[in-house]
């Protein structure tokens, strides 16, 4: 069991920013014995990967034992060799890198605190960075929001950051990474991104999980919803009871209203299949407007596209969206940046 202790009197404090949950969902606290660490995948599946320390580090295989020392500030290639890592002398199934005297690990062309395993996984050379939770915290808090946002901002982005990488941990009990560094979990640039700010929302927070019936929930989290979020079932299929839709107040948002206009021939060449475009209108939406399903077409017929397509190959801000046709151009109208489902960024901001 994760959690050792309810802490009540906090959520009160904390929901207004976090108005996405409802009153089920419980902001929990991990004892300070039970430091955690995530595993995040930085480089996957590569022929080679650059590492280094900015420390003499110690080099070790699988099981631990000390294989040798690599000198500080130097990189090193980290080579695919059939089953196993070379580095250097070094030959293993997987090799450690951690280096001394609180040093930093290297990996591709950053910076990291913690350590860094090497193991042949996805087809290639894997490198994951074993971090401490909260450092890991201090990086993804400054990716994702900006540090110089108001301080209970940053806060229950950090609450709803470790929230969800700790989901993730639980969900997918995966042998070598708990999770990646990229958008598709949430930005993990290692010490690039951390800052003053960061580091005190974290630490104010360190240990604070947000948790449904005793486990970590999927905290995702957007940009700016436009003026309402959505339940989650609406975007994703997946019913949550913690991921209700709920007012947002993220008007002070850059993108809370936007408008694209695209020729027709644009158009028709970003999105295929149907000739050129004569028309493109949602035929499905969420109940708060968001393009489910869109109807296209052009002279070579019509077809059914879905909103999520129609977003990644217009390069669209979100799904909220209307389309006026003007005969030769498309003028399409939208609000808010990112799916959004869970906490609304700019939202937390207002609050």
């Amino acid at each position: 069991m994760f959690f050792v202790r309810m802490v009540t009197a906090l959520v009160p404090r904390l929901s207004p920013s976090l108005g996405w949950l409802t009153p089920l969902v419980w902001l929990l606290a991990l004892a300070p014995a039970m430091a955690m660490e995530l595993r995040v995948a930085i480089e996957k599946g590569l022929a080679e990967v650059n590492v280094g320390s900015s420390t003499t580090a110690t080099v070790k295989d699988g099981s631990g034992r000390v294989l040798g020392q690599l000198q500080g500030m130097q990189a090193f290639a980290a080579v695919a060799s059939g089953n196993k890592v070379a580095l250097s002398q070094w030959e293993a199934g997987q090799l450690r890198i951690e280096p001394t005297d609180g040093g930093y690990v290297y990996i591709g062309d950053r910076w990291y605190r913690g350590r860094t395993h090497l193991v042949i996984a996805e087809g290639g050379v894997t490198a994951v960075n074993h971090v401490d939770m909260d450092e890991y915290l201090y990086s993804v808090v400054g990716a994702e929001m900006s540090p110089t946002w108001h301080l209970e901002a940053l806060k229950a982005q950090a609450v709803a950051a470790r929230s969800y990488a700790l989901y993730q941990k639980a969900k997918r009990g995966n042998a070598v990474y708990d999770v990646g560094d990229d958008t598709y979990w949430q930005v993990y640039v290692g010490m690039e991104k951390e800052d003053p700010s960061t580091i005190a929302a974290v630490s104010a927070t360190s240990g604070q999980v947000l948790a449904y019936d005793g486990n970590p929930i999927e905290a995702v989290f957007h940009a700016s919803s436009g003026g309402h979020t959505e339940d989650v079932e609406n975007i994703w299929q997946d019913p949550r009871p913690y991921l209700r839709g709920v007012p947002d107040y993220d008007r002070n948002a850059p993108l809370f209203q936007w408008t694209e206009t695209f020729s027709q021939s644009e158009l028709s060449g970003l999105l295929s299949g149907v000739g050129t475009v004569f028309d493109l209108q949602p035929t499905q939406t969420t109940p708060h407007g968001r393009a489910i399903t869109l109807s296209l077409v052009g002279d070579g017929g019509s077809r059914s596209i879905d909103g999520d397509t129609v977003r990644t190959a217009l390069n669209l801000p979100s799904t909220l969206f209307s389309v006026t046709n003007g005969g030769g151009s498309f003028s399409i109208s939208g609000r808010g940046f990112g799916h959004g489902v869970g906490m609304s960024q700019w939202g937390a901001l207002a609050l």
